[in-house]
């Protein structure tokens, strides 16, 4: 965002990502980026704009969230390995001046090489997997991890500048 030029201030939403299901939609992804702005919105001064995103990693319609112990980052990276997946990510603005929203979400695939035992436990130990959605974080994967990707690399990051910029478009914000 600093690179679009907007001054803006991060303000963590508390809403409690729980999700009932693995199973993917972009309604429930869309859910989730939603209630996160809903939650800054009670927060902030009206007349702002809150932008509020939800990004995951879906593996054969299931989403790969955020592993809580190296075992299970190293069974989802098993999983990823020699695949195509998808990364989506839901942007969620709200004018809290006018009560409008916009929602948009992206698409975008990678699909990595077949990976040895050795490269996923490198990049355990090497890296912080338990905090990534599918356990990895596409700017610090070691060259040889990934064949290819297609689509926006700020999505597979996380957050899409594009995406933001449609989203304040439609709520009437022109910089």
């Amino acid at each position: 965002m600093s690179d679009m030029g907007l001054e803006f201030e991060v303000i963590p939403s508390n809403y409690e990502e729980k999700l009932e299901t693995d199973i993917f939609s972009y309604d429930l992804i869309e859910d989730l980026a939603t209630q996160k702005a809903l939650d800054v919105v009670k927060r902030v001064d009206n007349n702002k704009i809150v932008i509020g995103a939800d990004t995951v990693v879906v593996l054969h319609n299931k989403i790969l969230g955020k592993p809580h112990t190296k075992e299970t980052a190293y069974e989802m990276l098993k999983d990823l390995s020699g695949e195509t997946h998808s990364v989506v990510t839901s942007v969620c603005g709200i004018n809290t001046g006018t009560n409008r929203a916009a929602l948009i979400s992206t698409t975008s695939y990678v699909r990595f090489n077949a990976l040895s035992d050795e490269m996923i436990n490198y990049y355990i130990d090497t890296f912080n997997p338990l905090d990534k959605a599918g356990s990895y974080g596409i700017q610090e994967l070691p060259p040889n991890f990934i064949d290819k990707f297609e689509g926006s690399f700020e999505n597979i990051v996380g957050l899409d500048s594009e995406a933001v910029r449609k989203v304040l478009e439609q709520l009437g914000y022109s910089y």
